[in-house]
């Protein structure tokens, strides 16, 4: 039996959830967003939940708590997918241990995506025996975009700082100095209608190497959100992303 889904948050990203998962079938079951005169339920409700197995929510970051407490208070599993609220990430945590519920959150549900993470690392474990590489990182997005940097960068991040050990902290804002040598420089541009580009260069005196995501359209975040509900139904526990795509290309050890 396909996963009977809800759809919390009904923007660009909800309406994309709702078109791929029925055109493959899936059972839409609700749709709910307080400001949205198409959702079928302005709050989550057990009677909004009823016929649901997982709700995959794309939306605002200050949304995020109130609505993982309601999810897992219901006893329904979580495919998170808004960015923007990771300092309370402990406190949500918490709240799937204490409910026994399942939820799986990422900075980003392309399959791409975490193709690419995976690249960036393995590029960086080359990069760090080769001291005379700097590195570097930027992103473009829409203007629309809440957020600054995005949850692809700050991940990103996280990898590069995790394997390259010059590095030692991430700068995010303009730099009106020299950068320090166990700095990362990681930017961000907003404007028009990008869906998500982020590029990683290793610079030497010699050459660049530059690895880069360009997203086409928004449809990867909607397909891999959906993909993520399979894979969290039934399970228990909080996930990220990274636990799914070992199963779909696990690494050598």
């Amino acid at each position: 039996m396909k996963t009977r889904i809800a759809i919390i948050g009904y923007g660009k990203m909800g309406r994309l959830v709702r078109k791929h998962a029925e055109e493959r079938g899936y059972e839409v079951n609700a749709i709910i967003d307080p400001n949205d005169k198409d959702a079928t339920h302005k709050k989550i409700t057990a009677d909004a939940l009823k016929n649901v197995d997982v709700c995959i929510e794309f939306s605002t970051a200050d949304a995020v708590s109130d609505n993982a407490k309601k999810i897992a208070e219901l006893k329904k599993n979580h495919v998170l997918a808004s960015t923007g609220w990771y300092e309370n990430i402990n406190v949500i945590k918490e709240t799937v241990k204490k409910n026994k519920t399942g939820m799986i959150w990422a900075s980003n549900f392309s399959v791409g995506v975490n193709l690419f993470f995976r690249i960036v690392e393995e590029a960086a474990k080359l990069v760090n025996n080769l001291g005379y590489y700097d590195v570097f990182g930027y992103e473009l997005h829409h203007n629309r975009k809440a957020d600054s940097p995005s949850g692809t960068a700050k991940t990103l991040s996280k990898i590069l700082l995790e394997n390259i050990a010059r590095k030692k902290k991430v700068v995010e804002d303009r730099i009106d100095r020299k950068i320090g040598i166990d700095e990362l420089h990681f930017a961000s541009i907003r404007g028009g209608d990008i869906p998500g580009t982020h590029v990683i260069g290793f610079d030497s005196t010699a050459d660049t190497i530059e690895l880069k995501h360009t997203a086409r359209n928004r449809d990867g975040f909607a397909i891999g959100s959906i993909l993520a509900a399979d894979w969290i139904k039934g399970k228990k526990g909080f996930f990220e992303i990274t636990d799914m795509m070992e199963e779909i290309i696990p690494q050598k050890k």
